[in-house]
């Protein structure tokens, strides 16, 4: 109920007089470092299509309280004045204004309330969405006077709410001064819970990021252009205020601008013609990492992409070889013309849409025989984002995560929710038999949708499928360096919310290799240059390497070592790590009885035989490819193979082994053969001159019923007793 006149005159009198006394206070609130005025324009306030379009965002989010406690009723139904327009400008400038006033919906009912607005007036419920939106830039402008322009399209629900808080723009400013001494605050920003404001405080600082599309253009070419603009590359664009730009560590093709650059960005031809895109980083990374596990005829299968471009970035990423890119999920049909209409301006030929969602779509479908990697973006809590309205905005995403973002953190039972959903989703990826990876990549900050999803999924993985399980991989490259790899000892890709990035947390999934599967040398060299590994090298010579290595060693030494020592220790290193599963589970048979290094000092022995063999510089890798692509008789492995772990060069030690251990004579070499048991093998190692750290030595086999050189012996040991 209305109170009477003298109250009302006395109240009024009340707090105007309060108004003064908490002047100083007000002014300490203009020079907080956090909403200082001089860094940020004067605030005149937005058009009423701005107002009507937030207060149905936040009507749709807003905290909803239990219906005895609520006094402030909000409608069921939307405003029906919402204008229709395709400025995006306007629509992000609507999303900021609901998600502020979501960050302060207990403040700003509190004041509606103490200020007798409500429950007092007769105001219709679908119009208190409205009331509290305004409310807050009305209060954020010192309740200043909004500026219109003259060619603004007015909306009578706008007209009537303004009206109606200027009338009590006195008890308003009362009511929020009231607010801040009862909180002890200075503004009331700093009512905020801490990490609400900590993530306020990065938002302000973080950067852009930005891919090159190139299929329209290569990065010399932006380069050039952006050099032309004023832009000048630096190592980091963090607190610098001029027009500068750098290259990302991890995505070569990725971009960083400073943040208030943005709009002069988008006005170039290079964001109209669509060869820069923005995006969040940590899509190039789900993407880079794809691209990082296929072969040249691998397909892809997207799911919950959010954002075209992720799809578009993976399409291009891949736009050199056969591959499809599959993205289910698309259940309007009405799309599809919006769709490729997009894609072919952006030079997208490989995509593929399904209109399933991805759980209702058999692992045996006929069109994903070939589908091999698996990117799973799951619907999660996003608390490692930044900016959450840019994020929603450009992924597509559910405003309701803003929901989240303004109280700081998720409810218990909506993590367990998303939590079963991401888990439901990868044991489904996980059944698809053809598949060889899954790589799995949110922006959550909390353990249960990250780390304890994917472990439970390899717990729990079906066992009965006949065929080999999942295992944890650590990431790619060239998405991270050797030294980052190493460091991560679980194998997951983390990036904390920071100032320069979003959180992201990203897990790659592959199937353990069959050790009796052959994997030829072109799809081992077309994954290392998918991987960026063989730095520009073309892949049709590398086959004609493998080609002129089938007709002679010879050749393939001369080929091999054109090639610069950089780019032969990468290969040699990528192969090394393919060959990793099957040198886990082969059997192994290795001899451990080490003797004197002491060479031979009979006679007879020629000096190419005392010398050890000088390994070429390409001797690494060209074992390697022997063993990959050769099928040689020579070059089949027995069973007294020894495999070294990846990732190590373990020297063999040269030792003298003699079977059977029987003394033989001196004699001639034919005789001290014939007297050999034709069951046993001979093996005689040579010892070198010198040892060191990463020396292999070489040996010289005999075999049942082979002849030995003439001017090498045959029956005579370096040691008259080797096995004594």
């Amino acid at each position: 109920m209305l109170s009477s006149t003298d109250d009302l005159e006395f109240e009024t009198a009340e707090n105007i007089e309060e108004i003064s006394q908490l002047s100083a206070l007000e002014l300490s609130d203009t020079a907080s470092s956090e909403r200082s005025s001089a860094d940020t324009p004067e605030k005149t306030g937005y058009p009423d299509s701005v107002y009507v379009t937030a207060a149905n965002v936040f009507r749709g989010i807003r905290i909803e309280k239990s219906p005895d406690k609520a006094i402030i009723k909000y409608g069921s139904e939307p405003l029906q004045s919402l204008p229709q327009y395709e400025d995006e400008s306007l629509q992000r400038l609507s999303y900021e204004l609901a998600f502020s006033t979501l960050k302060y919906q207990d403040i700003l009912e509190s004041i509606l309330i103490d200020s007798y607005i409500f429950p007092s007036t007769t105001i219709p419920d679908h119009l208190s969405s409205l009331i509290v939106v305004m409310l807050y830039d009305f209060q954020d402008r010192k309740f200043q006077n909004r500026v219109i322009t003259d060619n603004e399209e007015s909306i009578a629900e706008v007209q009537e709410v303004e009206n109606l808080l200027n009338s009590f723009k006195t008890k308003l400013a009362a009511a929020l001064a009231r607010c801040r001494i009862k909180h002890d605050a200075l503004s009331i920003y700093q009512i905020l819970p801490e990490e609400v404001r900590k993530q306020e405080l990065r938002a302000s600082t973080l950067p852009l990021y930005a891919w090159i599309n190139t299929c329209k253009v290569s990065p010399e070419h932006v380069f050039s252009t952006l050099k032309k603009k004023g832009y000048n590359r630096v190592k980091s664009v963090l607190h610098i205020d001029g027009k500068v730009f750098a290259v990302d560590q991890h995505c070569c093709d990725v971009l960083i601008f400073p943040s208030h650059l943005k709009n002069d960005l988008i006005n170039t031809d290079l964001f109209k013609e669509y060869k820069l895109i923005f995006q969040d980083k940590s899509r190039s990374l789900a993407v880079h990492s794809v691209r990082a596990l296929l072969n040249m005829d691998d397909d892809i299968l997207m799911v919950n992409t959010g954002s075209w471009y992720t799809v578009a970035h993976m399409s291009i990423l891949t736009s050199n070889n056969t591959t499809k890119v599959f993205v289910c999920g698309v259940q309007s049909q009405a799309k599809d013309p919006d769709l490729k209409k997009l894609f072919t301006k952006m030079g997208c030929k490989n995509i593929e849409i399904l209109h399933e969602t991805f759980v209702n779509i058999e692992a045996k479908d006929h069109r994903l025989q070939k589908v091999k990697v698996i990117l799973l973006l799951p619907r999660c809590s996003g608390l490692g984002v930044s900016n959450p309205v840019e994020f929603i905005l450009n992924e597509h995403e559910d405003a309701d995560l803003l929901k989240d973002h303004s109280q700081g953190g998720t409810s218990e039972d909506k993590l367990l929710a998303l939590a079963q959903q991401q888990y439901e989703q990868l044991i489904h990826a996980m059944k698809f038999t053809k598949a060889q990876a899954v790589v799995y990549c949110t922006c959550s900050v909390y353990p249960q949708e990250n780390e304890v999803v994917v472990k439970k999924a390899l717990e729990f993985q079906d066992q009965g499928i006949k065929i080999q399980p999942y295992r944890l991989s650590p990431p790619v490259l060239p998405l991270c360096s050797l030294r980052d790899i190493h460091l991560s000892t679980d194998k997951f890709f983390r990036m904390e919310p920071s100032e320069i990035t979003n959180g992201c947390f990203l897990s790659i999934l592959t199937r353990e290799r069959d050790p009796s599967e052959t994997v030829s040398v072109k799809d081992v060299l077309a994954r290392a240059a998918a991987k960026g590994l063989l730095d520009g090298m073309e892949l049709g010579k590398s086959s004609k390497r493998e080609k002129k290595k089938k007709k002679s060693k010879t050749s393939l030494a001369k080929s091999c070592t054109t090639e610069s020592n950089g780019i032969q220790m990468k290969i040699a290193e990528y192969l090394n790590r393919e060959t990793k599963a099957s040198a886990n589970q082969a059997e192994t048979l290795s001899t451990k009885t080490e003797v004197s290094q002491k060479p031979p000092t009979q006679g007879g022995v020629s000096s190419n035989a005392r010398k050890p063999h000088k390994a070429a510089p390409n001797s690494l890798v060209s074992s390697v490819m022997k063993t990959a692509g050769s099928s040689r008789p020579c070059d089949r492995p027995t069973n007294y193979s020894r495999h070294r772990p990846e990732g190590r060069v373990i020297p063999l030690k040269p030792v003298e082994i003699m079977l059977p251990p029987v003394m033989l004579p001196s004699s001639s070499p034919q005789t001290s053969r014939s007297q050999l048991p034709t069951q046993h093998f001979y093996y005689r190692w040579v010892a070198p001159k010198t040892s060191g750290p990463g020396y292999l030595p070489t040996s010289s086999i005999y075999k049942r019923g082979e002849k030995p050189k003439e001017n090498l012996p045959s029956a005579r040991l370096g040691h008259p007793r080797p096995w004594l």
